[in-house]
């Protein structure tokens, strides 16, 4: 029996940077993956400013198959900005992207798609058989997603895959910045979104090297606590700056008792004290923590109300129009 074919719309985004020996294996790869089961689908490469020759070969092949779309960078931006970029004028009602260098496996795209049907509204790529070094990439890795995990609150095994499925009305009120690609799945649960994840393989590189290494550890731990910030507080900054003042003042006043103490039991005068001075420094600490939260509270509001963006998220209405339609 002829196996029925996806109605899904499909966009493959694929971010590449010095890859020219990857570019014609990867798209006899992809396309063979999806003629099999969808019957629309776009290939969205980004050349993320390459030196080589890969953008040239984009073109060509861009020129043979007009599903193929073409994005380029004038320098080298990133692989979230690249990311954003197929984003951004992806037209798929599913958005697949996934590494330019032949480690991510075209074949388990319909698996992950087969798991958006099923109501998911993102589909994250678990590479279980990892192919690559322990020390420089395995190792960081696990510690970053048991550390990703346990501050998010969204437990995957493999944050740092880039092969993942995402329904389009997921991904596309989403701003990246930094390395922020990679909390994608996080970002999206805290919308409301169904988050699940399935293995997928993983291959050796055959040609090039890594672009990436042990240095883009600290890049992902500061995007880290920027993503549990923006998680947490980004709609009410002065919790947290709130929570710090006051935990200076506490201290202040307990290291200002505690030089009264000293003064008048011990007979330490309080000038020759260091613990006054600390306390003096504590409180003005908390001073400080107060008013950062209180301007970043008028920033989250400016920016909120000055570009009319919604504190929630709606998935569905019914009987209803906005203020705009009435």
């Amino acid at each position: 029996m002829k196996k029925t074919k996806s109605k899904q719309r499909i966009s493959v985004v694929i971010p590449l940077y010095n890859e020219e020996d990857n570019v014609n294996p990867l798209y006899r790869q992809v396309t063979e993956s999806l003629d099999g089961g969808f019957s629309e689908y776009e290939i969205i490469f980004v050349d993320d400013g390459s030196t080589d020759k890969t953008f040239g070969l984009l073109k060509e092949v861009g020129s043979q198959d007009s599903r193929v779309k073409v994005i380029s960078f004038r320098r080298n931006f990133g692989q979230t900005a690249a990311m954003a970029a197929g984003f951004d004028y992806a037209k798929g009602d599913v958005i697949v992207p996934m590494d330019g260098d032949l480690q991510n496996d075209p074949g388990d795209i319909p698996t992950l798609v087969a798991k958006i049907e099923e109501g998911y509204d993102v589909v994250s790529g678990w590479r279980k058989s990892r192919k690559d070094p322990f020390i420089s990439r395995k190792l960081p890795s696990m510690i970053a997603n048991r550390l990703i995990s346990k501050i998010t609150g969204v437990a995957l095994h493999d944050y740092g895959c880039s092969l993942k499925a995402y329904r389009h009305e997921v991904i596309e009120n989403l701003r990246l910045y930094g390395e922020m690609h990679r909390f994608i799945p996080a970002l999206a649960s805290w919308a409301g979104a169904k988050v699940t994840e399935v293995p997928v393989n993983h291959l050796p590189r055959r040609f090039g090297k890594s672009k990436y290494g042990i240095s883009r550890t600290f890049k992902v731990i500061l995007d880290l606590i920027a993503v549990k910030f923006l998680l947490s507080y980004s709609t009410m900054p002065t919790r947290l700056f709130g929570k710090l003042g006051f935990s200076a003042f506490a201290f202040s006043f307990f290291s200002f008792g505690l030089t009264l103490y000293m003064k008048f039991f011990d007979g330490l005068s309080m000038n020759r004290n260091p613990l006054f001075l600390l306390s003096v420094l504590i409180f003005f600490m908390g001073v400080q923590f107060i008013s950062i939260g209180l301007i970043a509270e008028i920033n989250v509001r400016t920016y909120h109300e000055s570009q009319g963006k919604p504190i929630y998220v709606i998935k569905e209405t019914m009987g209803v129009t906005s203020g705009a339609d009435s």
